[in-house]
């Protein structure tokens, strides 16, 4: 950063340099030492008009990377769980083009830190193949109309046309936004699932005005095997806060209680999200959320001490709880 900074602001003065990089003038000082130490010629001139600029004999090498693997880049940016240190990745060999473009003291730091430093993985991530996600992201831009094969969770094969809207990130997972052929039903498809993507003649107009995240949390809050209807014994804000918004739509009943209507294809997960929330709740609606709540709370009586949790019904011991609170 601070190399870039001198590179694009020649003169620039050390207060400068350090209030750009948010640190204090010794720190911003000693990151030019650093630079000169790494061999790149920095040079300081004193006056009103000093400070610091690029000297002669400085040339950085151009670089230049396929569209996967600019494309790589920015999805490793965007979802942080690439393996950098693996060559034969896409992101892997941009990475190692980029430290072969850098000086040996430097990239020999880098490097070191890629080869050492390790990412927690994330379970739910799921990576897409550049090139179907670059193809994607083509025909949203371009408003095209696109023919995609998709395989559903359950192992079905569809072959389904598309309005394609948006190419959404969430923890880990992408997914494309569109509207399907001829329903006109919005749908929201794992990325990492559609093997193949075919433009078609046909274009449309694009939807306006629309938040792209908040379309994908509410569309998947909805849809799913499982429903549910949840009252919550805290106003509207406050849940707002503490609940996902894929969880589902929150409907204020009074100010002081608010119903969480939603889906879901997996009821322990989501009584597991419904855990977060501070405030009593309960289910009056949806049979295997209810369910999936009580066998939760079983676990965590037993996990507490509570003799007879992991079977039964749980009135009495939750009432204890309540009254040792």
């Amino acid at each position: 950063m601070a190399l870039e900074l001198i590179e694009r602001r020649p003169g620039i003065t050390a207060p400068d340099l350090a209030r750009r990089l948010g640190v204090t003038d010794r720190a911003a000082r000693r990151y030019v030492a650093t630079l000169r130490e790494a061999g790149i010629p920095v040079e300081a001139s004193r006056g009103r008009d000093g400070g610091y600029r690029l000297g002669r004999g400085l040339r950085l090498p151009p670089l230049h990377f396929g569209g996967s693997e600019a494309l790589a880049l920015v999805m490793a940016a965007l979802d942080g769980h690439h393996d950098v240190a693996d060559p034969e990745s896409l992101v892997g060999a941009a990475i190692a083009r980029i430290l072969r473009a850098l000086p040996a003291s430097v990239a020999a730091q880098a490097d070191s830190m890629r080869r050492s430093a390790t990412s927690v993985p994330d379970r739910a991530a799921a990576r897409p193949d550049p090139e179907i996600t670059a193809a994607l992201v083509g025909v949203c831009s371009e408003s095209r109309l696109a023919r995609l094969n998709y395989t559903t969770e359950a192992g079905r094969r569809l072959e389904v046309e598309v309005e394609p809207w948006f190419v959404v990130v969430r923890h880990g997972r992408w997914y494309l936004l569109c509207r399907l052929l001829p329903t006109h039903d919005v749908r929201a498809y794992r990325v990492d699932r559609v093997s193949a993507v075919t433009p078609l003649a046909g274009r449309f107009d694009p939807p306006r005005g629309v938040d792209p995240v908040a379309l994908l949390e509410s569309h998947l809050a909805s849809g799913w095997a499982y429903g549910a209807v949840i009252i919550i014994d805290a106003p509207i804000g406050e849940v707002s806060r503490w609940l996902p918004t894929h969880l589902g739509r929150l409907e204020a009943l009074d100010d002081h209680t608010t119903r969480l209507v939603g889906s879901t294809s997996d009821p322990a997960m989501y009584a597991q999200g419904l855990a977060y929330c501070p405030a009593p709740f309960r289910v009056q609606d949806g049979d295997e959320v209810r369910a999936a709540v009580l066998t939760l709370g079983q676990r965590l009586l037993a996990a507490g001490g509570i003799s007879g949790a992991t079977g039964g019904p749980m009135t009495d011991q939750c009432a204890r709880v309540s009254r040792a609170d």
